[in-house]
């Protein structure tokens, strides 16, 4: 299960745009010769080795264990092994180049698993046998997850006599993944409340140092019932951040997105959370916007175990720009100018943003954002932070509106026109 905790819409932090050392420390050494092709029977004893051999899948989980030791361990040569020697250059040069950036980054866990039967392939030039799959990459990042998560992949094996090896590792399944360290060698830095890999290292400095500060500001507000470690990803190229975030984007409008793999809020288990920052995001915004999205979107992980789909997003969204503008030092009409402009040229809003305005862009999602912005901050002046956070809790746990019409009422004492109307004799004030 793909689960999205954030739209991460580019906007009032980009209006703002227009105003530790790489670890592992290994050096990429020349590609080795390729693994010499094992020899092929002669026709009259090669129906007697297939029956000897054994079933593909075995075969091929043998392969992905190979592999796996082979990362984990660092042996080049070993992986270099499992790569088909009559595949095309480029496919073995890529797949070296995939296990040196893989060295670099720090796993704590890294397996595959053979998930179903074969698929639909392509053929493959001379080959003995031929099988495609689904494979399940595990892993966990050090220092970002506690536990490991799962993504899928798709390769193509080919078998050469009586050796399996892997010939192609895309579009083998529509929906396979590739992580950072399929574009391109990592830059990684570790932080003591995170680990941030990309591959600019200057890109990737910026938002290590500030990752530590904002993981701090957000367990402020939102208490310490969360593992306070991020792992964030700084793409570099939008077709690196349409793998990562997945199909739901158009990554053209977003300055960064939290996602996971798999939550489940009734046992409040999180795999594979992560903020993902767009490229302009990492490397034009100023410290300022930076930190501001850095907080919205690490506030949505340390929220999402407790936060349904479906739920009101004027929460939602809310909660976590009063998080991320909350020690920016803007003002309120910085932080909301189109609210500001609609309230002096037409009044208050006549009710509060609905979650088909989300879905909106341009001028029209802004006013939406900061509207939800200003009725969280007003209400967090009304009945306090702690106040403010149960409210969170109940709203984000409700899939109905008189589910979330009850948190309402029950937290703050006031129905929503009730609180439409305050809120809107609030804004002349707060906007000035």
């Amino acid at each position: 299960m793909r689960a999205v905790s954030s739209t991460g819409k580019a906007r009032g932090w980009l209006v703002l745009a227009a105003s530790a050392a790489m670890l592992g420390g290994l050096a990429l050494v020349g590609l080795p010769e390729p693994a010499p092709v094992a020899p092929r029977p002669a026709p009259a004893e090669h129906a007697g080795l297939a029956a000897r051999l054994p079933a593909p899948e075995i075969a091929v989980r043998e392969l992905l264990a190979r592999r796996e030791d082979a990362i984990r361990s660092g042996d080049e040569a070993a992986f270099a092994a499992t790569v088909d020697p009559e595949a095309p250059a480029e496919f073995q040069q890529r797949q070296m180049q995939l296990f040196h950036n893989l060295q670099t980054v720090p796993l704590t866990s890294f397996s595959y698993r053979l998930d179903g039967g074969s698929l639909p392939h392509a053929p493959v030039p001379a080959a003995d046998g031929v099988l495609a799959s689904r494979v399940m990459l595990r892993y966990a990042l050090s220092g970002a997850d506690s536990v490991p998560t799962e993504r899928p992949q798709g390769y193509l094996f080919a078998r050469r006599g009586p050796s399996w090896y892997l010939a192609e590792d895309t579009g083998v399944v529509p929906d396979a993944w590739r992580g950072p360290w399929d574009f391109g060698p990592c830059q990684v830095r570790r932080t003591d409340r995170g680990l941030v890999v990309g591959h600019d290292a200057k890109a990737v400095d910026r938002v290590a140092a500030q990752l530590d500060s904002t993981v701090a500001d957000v367990t402020e507000v939102w208490g310490s019932g969360w593992a306070q470690r991020v792992g964030v990803l700084v793409p570099g190229s939008q077709e690196e951040l349409r793998s990562l975030v997945g199909p739901e984007f158009a990554v053209d409008g977003i300055a960064g997105v939290a996602v996971a793999d798999l939550v489940d809020t009734r046992t409040k288990r999180v795999e594979g959370a992560r903020v993902v920052l767009t490229p302009r995001t990492s490397e034009e915004l100023p410290d300022v916007a930076l930190g501001v999205v850095l907080r919205h979107e690490i506030t949505h992980v340390a929220a999402r175990a407790v936060t349904a789909d479906g739920a009101p997003m004027w929460m939602l969204e809310g909660f976590p720009d009063y998080v991320g503008y909350r020690k920016s030092g803007l003002t309120p009409r910085e932080i909301a100018p189109e609210l500001a402009r609609v309230v002096r040229e037409v009044g208050p809003p006549l009710r509060l943003p609905t979650n088909a305005e989300f879905h909106q862009s341009g001028s029209r999602l802004d006013l939406t954002y900061q509207q939800s912005w200003s009725v969280v901050e007003y209400l967090s002046r009304r009945i306090g932070e702690d106040r403010l956070i149960d409210l969170y809790r109940r709203i984000a746990a409700a899939t109905t509106p008189e589910a979330a019409e009850s948190a309402l009422v029950d937290t703050t004492g006031l129905t929503s026109p009730q609180l439409l109307q305050a809120w809107g004799q609030d804004l002349p004030h707060t906007l000035t």
